[in-house]
């Protein structure tokens, strides 16, 4: 792949200097778009512009930012599943403090980010990474609106994944689409799931949501050495997690 500083470099070089200072052009320009990450035309304009470049730890949680957002308010679900991805990625203090610049970035959202997913396509389990902890910051408020699919179809798009790719990922996610694992589905078998009734506070429902889902979520559990069997099954308790949270906070009328 071609970059910005590599195309000027060798553009400028052959205008000077003809094929040999083309070549010498590139080079120097090859060097540049490393050292600054210049990965498309649009993180030139945002150099240009005194907006830096995103790192690399950084793009994820500008894209949950994003996401968050897209629906006009971020609710305290975002934030606790930004906070659980960070946990989920054994962060250091500097790295945590980046993540939650950038995901304050991602809300504002002025960033160009094609060029930036284009650039991971490269990195296929990166990209799914990505795209499955876009996707669970989706459910985190219980709802998916109609920017987050959006939005979430144009990066998959721009990470070289197929729309149906994307929403066959997308079905591990939704607690509407398969009933709870282990249980009948019923309120009552919800309530119970979480460890709470159909008389506690939202506040202590949510906090029990949280409580649980940091315990048995896969990335976590996956982190600890277990067996893809352990996994699977921590992959299917969180999703009867979210579905009971789902039932509950639609029944109670609380976000």
């Amino acid at each position: 792949m071609l970059w910005p500083g590599t195309l000027i470099g060798a553009g400028a070089g052959f205008a000077i200097a003809s094929i040999p200072g083309a070549m010498l052009g590139a080079l120097l320009g090859q060097a540049l778009d490393r050292r600054l990450q210049l990965h498309s035309w649009a993180h030139v304009r945002e150099r240009l512009g005194g907006r830096p470049a995103l790192r690399n730890d950084e793009l994820l949680f500008v894209l949950l930012g994003r996401l968050a957002k897209s629906d006009g308010q971020v609710v305290d679900g975002h934030i606790q599943q930004a906070r659980q991805e960070m946990r989920a990625l054994s962060l250091s203090e500097p790295a945590q403090k980046r993540a939650i610049a950038a995901f304050n970035r991602g809300k504002a959202g002025g960033d160009r980010l094609r060029g930036y997913l284009r650039h991971l396509r490269a990195q296929p389990h990166a990209a799914e990474g990505v795209l499955r902890a876009c996707w669970r910051m989706v459910w985190a408020d219980g709802r998916m609106g109609a920017a987050e699919r959006e939005l979430i179809a144009a990066w998959g798009k721009w990470l070289g994944w197929t729309p149906q790719q994307v929403q066959a990922l997308a079905s591990e996610y939704d607690p509407q689409r398969k009933p709870l694992t282990h249980s009948t589905g019923t309120y009552q078998e919800a309530l119970r799931l979480l460890g709470v009734t159909s008389t506690t506070e939202p506040a202590q429902i949510k906090r029990a949501y949280r409580r649980l889902l940091s315990r048995h979520h896969p990335d976590k559990v996956a982190g600890t050495g277990a067996t893809a069997q352990q996994v699977r099954e921590a992959t299917e308790k969180t999703r009867d997690l979210h579905s009971a949270y789902t039932m509950i906070r639609q029944r109670r009328d609380f976000r």
